[in-house]
């Protein structure tokens, strides 16, 4: 009996630790505790179309210099590329499916929904498999992000369905967005930045 007592509260220790473990590591800075270049920082991405100091620019704050370049340029991305809103948030969320990062899903999943992606083709991206009933844009966002993850790079005709489709320019922004959106869930596994209250995670892990 004493044997089962102290394993038991053995794996109790090991269960609180493992969810130490899992917390947050860069927790949102009291505002009293900011230097004034992340007070500066802070405000000036407040005032901008995000509105608010969320997800990523958290520990993005600990850099407040990165902050303010980095945020500067997703701001082209997220709202003024040329890809338009359909196929940017569907492209943030095959970046996020690749990196199993569940704050940047939750963000974008709806969306995704309302720019017109219909929920169960990011149901497969979700699952890990190649969604059915895609539109010709979407499939080409697909191809052209699944090679550029898996291959770090694309094939030659992914390349000229792009350019066709896309333009030139459209090749360098939805590039851009798979890299500008791999490293906020880069910065956001590390820093194991958890999803808003109440929410529940829904993207299972990828074996390795």
């Amino acid at each position: 009996m004493k044997i089962a007592k102290v394993s038991l509260a053995a794996l109790i220790l090991f269960s609180i630790a493992g969810i130490a473990a899992a917390q947050d590591r860069m927790p949102p800075i009291p505002a009293d505790k900011m230097t004034e270049a992340q007070k500066k920082v802070a405000a000036e991405l407040i005032a901008g179309p995000r509105g608010a100091l969320l997800g990523p620019f958290i520990p993005l704050l600990r850099s407040p210099e990165l902050m303010s370049r980095l945020q500067k340029v997703g701001e082209y991305i997220r709202y003024q590329n040329s890809l338009g809103h359909k196929l940017t948030e569907f492209t943030i969320l095959i970046t996020a499916r690749h990196w199993t990062q569940q704050f940047e899903w939750d963000s974008h999943y709806d969306l995704a929904v309302k720019a017109g992606v219909e929920p169960e083709i990011l149901a497969a991206v979700r699952d890990g498999r190649r969604p059915a009933g895609m539109s010709a844009d979407e499939e080409l966002a697909y191809d052209f992000c699944s090679e550029l993850a898996q291959n770090q790079s694309v094939t030659d005709a992914t390349f000229e369905r792009a350019v066709k489709s896309l333009g030139e320019q459209g090749v360098i922004d939805l590039t851009a967005t798979v890299g500008y959106y791999t490293a906020l869930a880069m910065i956001l596994n590390v820093a194991r930045t958890p999803l808003p209250p109440g929410k529940t995670p829904v993207l299972a892990g990828f074996p390795h």
